[in-house]
């Protein structure tokens, strides 16, 4: 039973996947491209870093280990979930209708619609960057830091792509909204990648308790790395992501129902 109900998904993926493959050296030119954009981010990292020796309460090599944190995370998110933003394209040309006549969620067919593959260039740039930075941290390594390490990357992708869920869901009301759901995805991938103390107070609340991208790799970095906090934000909230993932989950689930309850079909 089981096996039955997962093998539409699997074939759909797997159609998905072939047909990204078959045309290997587009394939691979689409890789390298997505390598430079996280190459070309974690420059913007090392330049600010010739110019100052701290951001916020971190060193290069503590703001490396977060940049590479939040990379990864987000471009896994990304790879899974990240094409759910094309949804106002589905509600337009009423290829949502289709996903609704089939026996299964519309949330998981539009998951499982596509995977894209080419955002593993990304987090091949975010794993190298962790590789090199990992040993001049000088974290204190023991069985507590490695499942902490395992952790973060598992919440803050899941935290990544309940926000690209969230963002989807506020299509149904908004239909010609992408780019206003693109602040909150993307705008939160770009405020992951830096310390949290160096915004203001309310943008500081923003991306923290509303858009959680504090809790993604900024606040899982000062665990790792035994710091303390700024003010309001004690490092301990860093064991909090995963608390954080399943919250945000909640609130996407809850939004994605009422969006569908709300949607009407594509001649409404």
């Amino acid at each position: 039973m089981a096996d039955g109900t997962w093998r539409p998904y699997r074939v759909l993926l797997g159609s998905r996947l072939r047909s990204q493959t078959t045309y290997r050296r587009s394939f691979a030119m689409d890789l390298l491209g997505s390598l430079s954009v996280g190459a070309l981010e974690f420059g913007e990292i090392y330049v600010i870093f010739t110019n100052v020796d701290v951001l916020g309460e971190l060193d290069f090599a503590a703001a490396a280990l977060l940049f590479a944190l939040a990379t990864i995370c987000f471009s896994l998110a990304d790879m899974v979930v990240g094409h759910a933003d094309r949804l106002p394209t589905y509600l337009r040309q009423g290829t949502l209708d289709a996903f609704l006549l089939r026996p299964l969620p519309v949330l998981a067919q539009l998951i499982t619609s596509d995977l894209s593959l080419r955002r593993l260039g990304r987090t091949a740039a975010g794993v190298a960057v962790l590789g090199v930075t990992l040993p001049h941290t000088g974290i204190t390594w023991s069985v507590t830091t490695v499942v902490l390490l395992v952790l973060t990357i598992v919440a803050g992708t899941a935290i990544f792509a309940a926000l690209f869920v969230c963002a989807a869901a506020i299509q149904f009301w908004l239909v010609e909204g992408a780019e206003f759901a693109n602040a909150f995805t993307y705008g939160g991938s770009y405020a992951a990648q830096y310390p949290a103390s160096i915004f203001a107070l309310p943008v500081r609340v923003l991306f923290t308790f509303v858009v959680p991208a504090a809790f993604i790799a900024y606040l899982p970095t000062l665990a790792l790395l035994d710091l303390p906090g700024p003010p309001g934000l004690p490092s301990w909230l860093g064991w909090c992501s995963p608390v954080m993932a399943v919250v945000m989950w909640a609130v996407a689930l809850t939004g994605w129902r009422a969006g569908l309850r709300h949607y009407t079909g594509a001649g409404s």
